[in-house]
């Protein structure tokens, strides 16, 4: 559990913000699960845990710019994104479908060894069909989809990280959903992505957004 390590988050940025060298440590140790899932699923690959240790050390030389009362998460892991960005542009690489793959994984529940095998073959089939799907989405669809299922944020969270309006990760979300949807098979179903629902207005507001 990531956050569940700290209880108070306002209360260890305070300490940090007046010396404590041991409040970052609680941050890190609290963090860092979530922030390595982030780091795969946007594309870090086998560089993962160094975008991560060089995202913890941005925040904590940041941290005076931090808001009061805002949550950490997506403010880290809006660091995480950036970091993972220029990672990948640095090295030339196109994004990892094997990193997200492992992200999607560690994301969910896993199978269970007494599982009927042709079941469990079905289930890794169908998640390797949904990580390739993302692949083909635009960037902020893939983006949106990401932080929503994979890295299970709630919209507000969502809208922090990516620094979008909470109307542009709402029709986003749904244009990407449906797109998903005409690219996987048919019959493909998982719990972590679901239905899209039609929104009146949402295509408007986003072209209105961009």
């Amino acid at each position: 559990m990531e956050v569940g390590h700290v209880v108070d988050e306002g209360a260890v940025i305070a300490r940090v913000r007046a010396g404590d060298p041991e409040a970052y440590a609680e941050l890190v140790r609290a963090f860092t699960g979530i922030a390595l899932r982030a780091a795969k699923a946007l594309g870090a690959g086998a560089d993962a845990e160094d975008v991560v240790q060089q995202s913890f050390f941005k925040a904590y030389r940041s941290l005076g710019r931090f808001k009061d009362g805002s949550a950490f998460k997506p403010w880290l892991l809006k660091i995480v994104a950036n970091e993972t960005r220029n990672t990948v542009r640095s090295v030339g690489r196109q994004r990892s479908a094997a990193g997200r793959e492992a992200a999607m994984a560690e994301a969910e529940p896993l199978i269970p060894e007494s599982a009927d095998p042709a079941v469990a073959a079905v289930e890794v089939e169908r998640r390797a069909e949904l990580v390739a799907a993302l692949d083909l989405l635009s960037e902020e669809h893939r983006l949106v989809v990401v932080h929503r299922y994979l890295l299970e944020m709630d919209e507000a969270e969502t809208a922090q990280a990516l620094g979008w309006p909470r109307g542009t990760v709402k029709s986003r979300l749904n244009r990407a959903l449906r797109k998903l949807g005409q690219l996987l098979p048919a019959g493909h179903t998982t719990a972590r992505v679901p239905a899209p629902r039609p929104g009146k207005g949402g295509d408007r507001h986003e072209r209105a957004s961009r």
